[in-house]
């Protein structure tokens, strides 16, 4: 068996409510808060600014080819643009998804992947299967895929041919082939961390050059490299903190910047900082 190699994460940020979905973008890293309600983005000095309000909850973000920023909306299950004159409809969602959506990963081409949790998750609902939305550059969602658990962080390879979601509540990592058009084709287990009651669950993720996914996993505290086949190499634990998302970034995309939180104990909420050996790659 490989050693894992540990990294250890310094605070970046503290003091934010549930910080979620980061993405690296202009040298800045953004994220959406659940609690502050506002997608913000932070320097690697620790700066915080404000982007915009998002007063149904932001969630997962992307651009599309032309730089506007499109965020999830999870509470009315829209997708959103950032217009000069604030937020527009791109999406609505809700006649395909019942509760709220959650994070999303945009490809090259402006097409939005889009999750929802499929079920009741704040009323302790029982856990369904739900569908995958694609959402076109012009706004039309439509599903293509379903039987997914809680359908999570995605991230897009390189070359725009697999897309790989994390499936929370099944504990695993799926992979897709991206068929021309940005329909989804075959679809395969990159992988399996052996069923919640058995420790890591994958929340958000984010894809390095050797083709490796970073997986947070609120459950162990922790976020943890995984190989195609789920052979685990590097490991950064966040301590007492819950591992909510990560994101490749800062100089070479050599630094995992990691979302910490816990729900319900606001200005918790942490952004880490952990050099790693691999850089980020793909989107988002």
């Amino acid at each position: 068996m490989t050693e894992i190699r540990e990294h250890e994460a310094t605070v970046l940020v503290h003091g934010l409510g549930f910080p979620e979905s980061p993405r690296w973008r202009d040298g800045r890293l953004w994220f959406s808060d659940f609690v502050s309600r506002k997608v913000q983005v932070a320097d690697l000095e620790g700066n915080l600014a404000d982007v915009v309000e998002v007063p149904k909850v932001p969630s997962g973000l992307g651009w599309l080819p032309d730089g506007h920023l499109l965020v999830v909306s999870m509470e009315d299950r829209r997708v959103l643009k950032l217009e000069e004159q604030g937020l527009v409809q791109h999406a609505d969602l809700s006649a395909l998804a019942r509760y709220p959506c959650n994070d999303m990963v945009v490809d090259a081409f402006g097409r939005a992947y889009v999750g929802n949790f499929g079920f009741d998750y704040a009323g302790g609902g029982r856990t369904r299967p739900t569908i995958l939305i694609q959402v076109t550059p012009s706004g039309r969602a439509h599903a293509v895929a379903d039987g997914l658990l809680f359908p999570n962080g995605a991230v897009i390879t390189p070359n725009g041919r697999t897309l790989v979601v994390a499936e929370t509540f099944a504990a695993r990592l799926t992979a897709f082939e991206i068929v021309p058009g940005g329909g989804l084709g075959v679809r395969r287990v990159f992988a399996h961390f052996g069923g919640r009651k058995r420790g890591r669950v994958p929340d958000g993720i984010c894809l390095d050059a050797e083709g490796a996914v970073w997986v947070a996993s609120p459950s162990t505290n922790e976020c943890v490299r995984v190989l195609d086949g789920g052979a685990i190499t590097d490991r950064v634990s966040t301590g007492e903190e819950n591992a909510i998302a990560c994101m490749l970034g800062g100089p070479g995309r050599r630094t995992l910047l990691i979302c910490t939180g816990r729900l319900g104990q606001e200005g918790a909420g942490k952004i880490l900082s952990a050099p790693v050996d691999v850089e980020g790659a793909g989107l988002p």
